[in-house]
């Protein structure tokens, strides 16, 4: 409880250094926005050239690709400091070291490390996306589909919160982060971001069975826009991002104590 008291401190000392330079960080702040913005503009050119991709319209996709940009732009900014490239860096350099000789909990250092307030942009951008993507399909809405948006944006959050934290375990061994941690958090956003109807199957089997990431966000996106199942997963398959997003996390920072009590430092 004593570090919980300390986070919002060391959460406080981040915004002040990064409010230091304020137009660098609001083109950075314009610039991860802006990113966003031209990833799905290049998505709308499709439709306008095809009308739909497998029978989704742009609205129906769009409300995919609001909620992962919104729960990953919220995941990228509380977990930065868990990011395997920027932790690793802490390892090689010796920094690290420090944090362990403070009588502070390791993590909670770790995730006050860095709040990368620029993310907003990002943020912003998926909640803007989503919006028109509801006034594009017309949703009839009820408390269970807004209770499912909510949770199934919280399980993404957790999701790749708990695979940057996996992966900034796995730089005690490796010192440098490793690529294939990329394809499940930066490249696992972007698969389930599209209908996973749309893959071939030992893709979308591996992103079900493997990292069970369809259930994040396609499942409930299927029951909000009442949508048939193509693959004939049972009924409760909606409900289960949560499961998916919590266990991701709890076994990640399993593997991240068992990280924690095998480090050896890098000597620097």
């Amino acid at each position: 409880m004593h570090s919980l008291k300390l986070y919002p401190l060391l959460l406080r000392a981040q915004l002040r250094s990064q409010m230091q330079y304020r137009v660098s960080f609001l083109f950075q702040l314009f610039g991860t926005g802006l990113i966003s913005l031209f990833e799905f503009g290049s998505l709308a050119l499709v439709f306008q050239r095809f009308g739909s991709i497998r029978g989704w319209s742009i609205g129906e996709v769009g409300l995919l690709y609001g909620m992962v940009e919104t729960a990953f732009g919220i995941m990228d900014m509380v977990f930065s400091g868990f990011d395997p490239a920027y932790f690793g860096q802490q390892v090689r350099k010796g920094t690290f070291d420090q944090l362990l000789l403070r009588p502070i909990n390791i993590t909670v250092q770790v995730l006050g490390s860095d709040f990368a307030l620029r993310r907003i942009g990002k943020i912003v951008v998926g909640i803007g996306i989503f919006a028109v993507a509801v006034r594009l399909t017309e949703i009839a809405w009820t408390p269970a589909k807004i209770a499912l948006v909510i949770t199934a944006i919280f399980a993404m959050i957790l999701f790749f919160g708990g695979l940057f934290i996996a992966g900034a375990a796995i730089t005690f061994w490796t010192v440098e982060s490793i690529e294939v941690l990329n394809i499940l958090t930066y490249g696992g956003s972007y698969v389930i971001s599209h209908p996973m109807h749309i893959y071939q199957d030992w893709l979308r089997k591996f992103f079900t069975f493997i990292v069970p990431a369809i259930f994040l966000n396609y499942y409930p996106a299927l029951y909000i826009l009442e949508r048939p199942d193509p693959f004939g997963m049972p009924a409760f398959a909606p409900l289960l991002s949560p499961v998916v997003g919590l266990g991701v996390f709890g076994l990640s920072l399993a593997f991240w104590r068992f990280g924690i009590r095998h480090y050896q430092s890098t000597g620097t």
